[in-house]
C-alpha cells in the first residue's frame, strides 16, 4: 500500500512540475489564495450578513416556540387529569412541530449558503480566467497546490480589487 501511495505521489509530483515546465516555457504563472479571496470579497460579505439575519429570525422563531412549550408546562401543574392528558399531547405535538421548524430552518440555511458558495466560486472563476487571459497567463493556480510560489506570482490582491470593484458597479449597490 506504501509503494502504491508513493508512486501515485511521484506521478502528481511528476505531472505538476511538468505542467508547470511547460507554461514556464510558454508563459506566465500565477497563483491565487482563493480561500482568502473569496473571505475578502464583499459580495460574500454582504451575504454572509443576509444569512446571518435570516438565522437571527429563525432563531427567534424558534426562541418563541420553547417559550409556549415552558409556558404550557407551566400550566400543567394546575390541570386535572383529563385536562393534563390534552395538555401533554399538545406539548408533544408543539415539541415534534419544533424540532420539524429547527431542521426545515438548517435545512433551508444551509441550502441557501451553498447556492451562495457555488456561485461565488463560478463567479470568481470567471473572473480569474478572463484576467489570465487578458495579462497573458498559461496557468493560474489555487496557492494549495504550490509547495512554494514566489510572492511576485500571487495575484490574489489583484483577484479582491478587481471582484470587489465589479461588486461595486453592479445594479442595485
Amino acid at each position: 500500500m506504501k509503494k502504491f501511495f508513493v508512486i501515485i505521489l511521484s506521478c502528481v509530483c511528476i505531472s505538476l512540475f511538468s505542467v508547470l515546465a511547460f507554461a514556464e516555457s510558454q508563459g506566465k504563472i500565477g497563483y491565487i489564495d482563493l480561500s482568502r479571496a473569496f473571505d475578502e470579497y464583499q459580495k460574500t460579505k454582504d451575504f454572509d450578513k443576509e444569512l446571518e439575519a435570516k438565522g437571527d429570525l429563525k432563531q427567534q422563531e424558534i426562541e418563541k416556540l420553547v417559550q409556549d412549550i415552558r409556558r404550557m408546562k407551566g400550566e400543567l401543574e394546575l390541570m386535572n387529569k383529563n385536562s393534563r392528558e390534552k395538555k401533554e399531547a399538545d406539548i408533544e405535538s408543539k415539541i415534534k412541530s419544533l424540532q420539524e421548524f429547527d431542521q426545515e430552518a438548517k435545512t433551508g440555511l444551509t441550502k441557501d449558503r451553498d447556492n451562495m458558495v457555488k456561485d461565488i466560486l463560478k463567479e470568481m472563476s470567471d473572473v480569474i480566467k478572463e484576467y489570465g487571459e487578458k495579462n497573458g497567463y498559461s496557468i493560474i493556480v489555487n496557492d494549495r497546490v504550490l509547495l512554494y510560489g514566489d510572492s511576485g506570482m500571487d495575484l490574489t490582491n489583484e483577484i479582491i480589487k478587481i471582484l470587489n470593484d465589479k461588486c461595486k458597479t453592479a445594479p442595485g449597490k
